[in-house]
Formats: structure tokens, sequence, C-alpha cells
């Protein structure tokens, strides 16, 4: 991790493309500026941490109906397939 010290008003550029300016300080409060392109996202660390939770717990769930899925195809003899006596 990089730390820098910065006063208000001072900023970091990042990548060229990214602005994070110190706007204000107010006692162990720092407000932050940020100018970026609209392509790119942004979000706080708690915000980013409960979409990532859900998108696992999302995948788990795909992933649990996927195996369901594919043990009734098994249990079935697999879908769209003939019987293997039938001729």
């Amino acid at each position: 991790m990089l730390y820098l010290t910065r006063r208000a008003g001072e900023a970091v550029i990042i990548n060229n493309v990214i602005e994070v300016r110190v706007v204000e300080v107010r006692g162990r409060t720092v407000r932050l500026g940020f100018r970026f392109p609209a392509e790119a996202s942004v979000l706080r660390e708690e915000v980013f941490l409960q979409i990532s939770r859900e998108n696992e717990e999302a995948a788990r769930a795909t992933d649990g109906a996927v195996e369901l899925a594919l043990q009734a195809e098994l249990q079935i003899g697999g879908v769209g397939h003939a019987p293997a006596d039938s001729a």
C-alpha cells in the first residue's frame, strides 16, 4: 500500500486519469474529492464488500441449483436421451 501526505487542496493523480483531491480536513475527518472517467467504478469500501458478499452468495446458490439439475438429469437418464433398451 502506498502512503502519502497531502494537505487540503492538494491532489494525487492515478494512471493519468483519476484525481483524488483533499478537499477539507476537520479533526479526524478528511473530505476527499474524486475526478474520474465515467467508465470507472468508484465505491465506498463497505458497499464494495457488501456487493462482493452478495455476488459470492448468488454464485454459490447458482452452483447449487446447477448441481441439483445435473443430479436430477442423471436420475431420469438424461434429458433428450432415449432409453438404452429401446430399439
